[in-house]
Order: structure tokens, then sequence, then C-alpha cells
């Protein structure tokens, strides 16, 4: 059964549990007691190697790798991994499709007191415009593991996102439950509207659902762990079946999970979404819980926005 635990630590057990391939190298940017990376480092040290505060050396190094046959592993803050070396991540992992996969993690709000410079809400969007890169934002530990798992086995550039704070474990109990990059996952059926999240909002779209049940309406929850390639059949079937969509992200409204959803739609099946997330705004130092609430990332919100995209139809 899957753990109340951080999606970050999930990863670093997972990185262990499956980092015993020869091809597996990671390196990390002085920061593998926070992105979790020190327990493949305990275990392999032959293969991990901490290049300091000097990330985009630490890329091209993992392209270095790659281009020689190594599954290569990058590690740094999320606002790190894709802001500051964004350049070093388009022309020499994605344009040659090198197999490096960078793993941001303290992604979102969550990363709380650390503050707006250190709270990366534009990653999904700045990673999943590049050609040839795979997004992943896993909602929970039992997730996070399959996924960690996936992503080693999968050949190419990835971007793999997880977060600070424990969440809670849900993907555990859904019956017959898997991870495929690519797909998403039905995690609750319903008949009104389609609740799709990612990364911690999962848990919100579910409590949200709830409260709507409580109303007598009946919400679809998909869990779209990965946003690139977005599973365009389960968006164009809930959105037939529905006819109502709401997206909630721990992430800007523009560029991620919302935007791929609204590509789909605009292309395939015009229903009306409404997007939960933040809204083209910096965060802030505070408390987590705090910081979802004040930025409208909570049950509640989601429920009211279901509500407004049902009134559309």
């Amino acid at each position: 059964m899957g753990e109340n635990i951080s999606t970050r630590v999930a990863y670093g057990r997972a990185l262990e549990e499956f980092g015993g391939r020869e091809d597996i190298y990671v390196f990390d940017a002085d920061l593998k007691t926070c992105t979790m990376s020190e327990y493949f480092s305990y275990k392999y040290p032959e293969r991990f190697f901490n290049v300091g505060i000097a990330e985009a050396n630490m890329v091209n190094i993992g392209a270095g790798f790659a281009a020689c046959g190594a599954t290569a592993l990058v590690h740094t803050f999320a606002i790190f991994a894709t802001g500051r070396v964004y350049d070093q991540i388009r022309n020499d992992v994605c344009y040659p499709g090198l197999n490096v996969k960078v793993v941001g993690s303290h992604a979102g709000l969550t990363v709380g007191e650390d503050g707006a410079t250190h709270q990366a809400l534009e990653d999904i969007s700045l990673m999943r415009t590049i050609p040839r890169m795979t997004v992943i934002v896993p909602c929970d530990a039992y997730e996070t593991r399959l996924a960690t798992k996936a992503m080693l086995d999968f050949k190419g550039p990835c971007y793999f996102r997880t977060g600070r704070p424990a969440v809670e474990c849900v993907t555990d109990s859904i019956p017959g439950y898997s991870f495929e990059i690519g797909k998403g996952s039905l995690l609750r059926d319903g008949s009104d509207v389609t609740l799709i999240a990612c990364g911690l909002m999962v848990q919100e779209a579910l409590k949200a659902a709830d409260l709507l049940a409580a109303e007598g309406i009946s919400a679809r929850v998909i869990d779209m762990a990965t946003i690139k390639p977005i599973d365009r059949e389960i968006i164009v079937k809930a959105a037939n079946e529905t006819g109502a969509i709401v997206t909630a992200e721990e992430h800007n409204i523009i560029g991620g999970l919302g935007s791929a959803v609204s590509e789909v739609l605009t292309d395939e099946a015009l229903v009306p979404l409404q997007r939960v997330g933040v809204k083209d705004r910096f965060g802030h130092s505070g408390p987590p819980k705090d910081l979802l609430a004040l930025h409208g990332l909570t049950a509640q919100n989601i429920a009211d926005n279901a509500k407004i995209a049902i009134s559309r139809k």
C-alpha cells in the first residue's frame, strides 16, 4: 500500500529500488538531501555525481553521458531545473533527443516559506513546449513509484515533477490502477462533469467530487499524470459523455494542464472548460496550505468551477 509521503521522497526510494541497472547515472546540483537522489547515492556511489551549484554544466554532463549510451538523470529544484537551464535542455538534450531525465523537485506553491523566487509555477509550460520532451507529474507515492520505473524504461528526454509536502496516497486504492506514460487514469466515474487534475490537485479533485455528490452532481475524476503526450482519447471521451470539464493544477493556468486540455477540446470536442490554478501571478512566502487556499487551489473551488462549467452547457 502507498504511504502518505511526499512525491520527492517516493521518487528517491523508487530510484534506489530501480537504479541497479548499470546504464543509470545520477547527477545532482548539491541538493541530494532535498531532491532525494541521496537514496541512490548511498547505494550506488560509483554512479552518482554531485556537480555542485552548476546546473547548466550538470545538464550538459548528463547529455554527454547519454550520448555514450547512458540513462542520465539530473536533479535540482524545479525552478532551476527548467528556468536556469532551459537553453541546455532545449538544445543539448531535446534537439538531439538524448536519454536525459530532468527531475525537478520542490515544484509549485507548496515550497511554501521559500517564497516566489523558488515556487516553480511555469515549469510544466516551459517543458511541454519543447519538441521531444515528455512531461510527468505524479500525484502520490504509489503513482510516483510506478512512474519512476516507467521513466527509467522510457528512451528519450523527460521532465519529472515532484513536490515537497507529504500528500495522501489515493491511487493505491483504485481497482486495476496502473501507470502508463501518455495515458490518463479514471479514478472515479461520473456523468455530469469531468474533473481532470495532476499532482496534489488530484486529491483535491476527489474531495471536490464528494462535495458535488452531496449536491446530487455526478463528477468524473481523471488523474492526468502525463501532461505530454496528453491522453487525447480519455479527454474527448469525457467531454462527449459529461459535457463539461474542469482542470486543476498547482501551476499557472497559462501553459500547463489546463492549456493542454483546452487544445484537445478546441480540436475535437467543444465543451465548457473551467481552469483551476494560479491565475498568472507569482507566489509569495507562507505556509503551503495558506498559499493553496489563497490562490483557490482547493476542493471547494474545484466544485464551484464544476457548477459553473455545468451551467455553461
